[in-house]
């Protein structure tokens, strides 16, 4: 009987670590945010590179392919890359090349249902040849041929023809498991916030209660067995 006995706390604070350790795991999936936003690309022979300088300081060379991607991501290394197979020679064919300007082949994807803000509806992806001054950057390429375009204050690119009407970088709820590339459902600023704590228990709050509980346990665990 007092083997049982002292065995008895032991399994409990085990069993109670357990339950951190799953409220730790889907605590931190519930909290997976990312952003919905237009990423810039650069195309480095079969593969697209994310672009090391926005677009209004890039000035590509006659010849380059860029590509821009709406699509709801955590960063630039989960980012939604834009699709298709596409080649400088393929885009520009029927652009002619002109002294004093250069030529940018550019893929503008506007992304899946699942990664559009409320309401819109992702047009086609596309590309296009933007004939433009050789010193021009690549912002003025796309203003060349896929107006209008839209920025915020901060000059962060929100909407590419027109595309999407409202919204620029927001935070959204997303998630690995969704089996869409780069999909994500809506979620407000302020939903994002009572979600992390505003309308309920923080990952913080859940791990701490869980914690002294698990504390709390293994402290009458020592006090038993000082006594037996």
């Amino acid at each position: 009987m007092t083997t049982h006995r002292r065995r008895g706390p032991a399994v409990t604070v085990l069993g109670l670590l357990g339950v951190l350790c799953a409220l730790l795991a889907g605590a931190g999936q519930a909290q997976a945010t990312g952003y919905r936003y237009w990423s810039f690309w650069d195309r480095d022979g079969s593969a697209w590179v994310y672009a090391s300088q926005g677009p209004s300081t890039a000035r590509p060379s006659d010849g380059d392919v860029q590509g821009f991607r709406f699509s709801v991501s955590e960063d630039s290394q989960d980012s939604a890359k834009p699709r298709g197979a596409v080649s400088f020679d393929s885009i520009c064919a029927a652009t002619p090349a002109r002294g004093g300007e250069k030529r940018v082949a550019l893929v503008i994807d506007f992304g899946t249902a699942p990664d559009a803000p409320s309401g819109e509806t992702p047009p086609k992806p596309r590309t296009a040849c933007a004939r433009v001054a050789d010193d021009a950057t690549s912002a003025e390429a796309l203003a060349a041929v896929a107006k209008p375009l839209r920025y915020n204050n901060q000059a962060l690119l929100c909407s590419i023809a027109g595309y999407p009407k409202t919204g620029c970088g927001e935070q959204v709820s997303s998630s690995k498991d969704s089996g869409s590339e780069g999909s994500g459902s809506e979620n407000t600023e302020k939903d994002s916030a009572a979600a992390s704590g505003g309308g309920g228990p923080s990952v913080g709050l859940i791990a701490g209660g869980a914690v002294v509980v698990v504390l709390g346990a293994a402290a009458v665990w020592q006090a038993r067995r000082r006594r037996g």
